[in-house]
């Protein structure tokens, strides 16, 4: 599993391009794609136009729209020259993903109108594996790209996706394109690009499986941490957010949080939720901080954004915390956030019918 970069944009054109020339002096306009309704002149055109659009979107920024521009091709191009153009639309999205920052991100409407620049790369390599299989069963051609592209994309923009035995087939029928043993036909899909929260100095930025995964193994992340390393709590989150994902119950909107400073893009904790809401809305939460970033307010910024996120939601009524009777610093952090301490007969009740650990102290926000 490994995070997206321009690499793997170059990597799938590179392999699309490839298998599609063995049917270029074919007449791609009057042969249908495999399971879908335009012919694959209009699919490869298609490919392009997303990618040059992708490309557009995180180089130009765009907000709350797509930039507005679009693609055409000269009279009279063949397929040689679409060739050409899915390898030019491919380069220039991998140019504006590998120079992009860590933190950038513009407009995409699904699901919650932004992406960054792995995000960006995923769906862009997802636009072209598909839509070449696509190609590909409509021409006649047999077509597999590399094990690690669709396990790249379904880590990164199929979080809620639970990874079956081969990534490939995983991915087809995720989008509808195949079968998978004993899972049911899919007719209805999207893709999900990661979650941000804004708060005042901080980004709470929604990890995804790759970078979970490499946190739970000692990485980084993919960030840059405030005194080198995240705190042990940070990558215990993300263990448990990798054991959801590979069990297939893993909500990425309930999940984990890297908190991202914005003063200098640096990674100073974690926060984030400890499953989704159960049929009372009630949610857990839990966070940390580097040593090195406490005593200045992030917590309880980080706590107030997430609740806020949380609390507006039709499916969560109440937040509860947890905290060890020897940490007054988190009580007073969850108290600043709104929260207020559990009466006994509310720490009874979550012991007996939550789970929660004896001696822990319950603080609640809403319900």
């Amino acid at each position: 599993m490994r995070a997206m970069s321009g690499d793997q944009v170059t990597e799938a054109v590179r392999g699309s391009v490839t298998t599609l020339r063995a049917a270029v002096d074919r007449d791609w306009a009057a042969v249908g794609g495999g399971g879908v309704e335009w012919d694959c002149r209009a699919i490869a055109v298609h490919i392009a136009e997303c990618l040059l659009a992708y490309a557009g979107n995180l180089a130009g920024h765009a907000r709350e729209a797509y930039v507005p521009f679009e693609m055409r091709l000269e009279d009279g191009t063949g397929n040689d020259g679409l060739l050409h153009v899915l390898e030019t639309t491919g380069a220039l999205l991998a140019a504006a993903v590998n120079t992009a920052a860590p933190g950038d991100r513009a407009f995409h409407p699904y699901p919650f109108r932004s992406a960054d620049r792995e995000g960006f790369a995923a769906m862009g390599v997802a636009e072209v594996l598909l839509h070449t299989h696509d190609m590909a069963q409509g021409l006649g051609l047999a077509y597999t790209p590399a094990e690690s592209l669709a396990e790249a994309v379904l880590a990164s923009i199929f979080p809620h996706v639970q990874p079956g035995p081969e990534p490939w087939p995983t991915l087809l029928w995720a989008t509808g394109r195949g079968e998978l043993a004993g899972r049911p036909a899919v007719d209805n899909w999207r893709w999900r690009n990661n979650l941000v929260i804004p708060a005042d100095r901080l980004t709470l930025t929604g990890l995804r499986p790759a970078a979970a995964r490499d946190l739970r193994l000692g990485g980084d992340g993919g960030f840059t941490w405030l005194g080198g390393a995240p705190y042990e709590g940070t990558r215990e989150a993300a263990g448990f957010l990798v054991k959801a994902y590979e069990a297939g119950v893993h909500r990425p909107e309930f999940g984990v949080f890297t908190l991202i400073r914005a003063e200098d893009g640096l990674a100073v904790g974690g926060i984030g939720f400890h499953g989704a809401p159960d049929s009372e809305g009630r949610v857990e939460i839990g966070y940390d901080l580097v040593p090195e970033a406490r005593g200045r307010g992030y917590a309880t910024e980080a706590v107030r954004a997430l609740t806020d996120w949380a609390l507006a939601r039709d499916d969560v009524h109440q937040l509860v915390a947890t905290v060890h009777p020897d940490n007054p610093a988190s009580e007073r952090v969850l108290a600043r956030a709104g929260f207020h301490r559990a009466n006994t007969e509310q720490e009874e009740t979550a012991r007996t019918e939550h789970g929660t650990e004896s001696g822990l102290r319950l603080f609640v926000h809403g319900g």
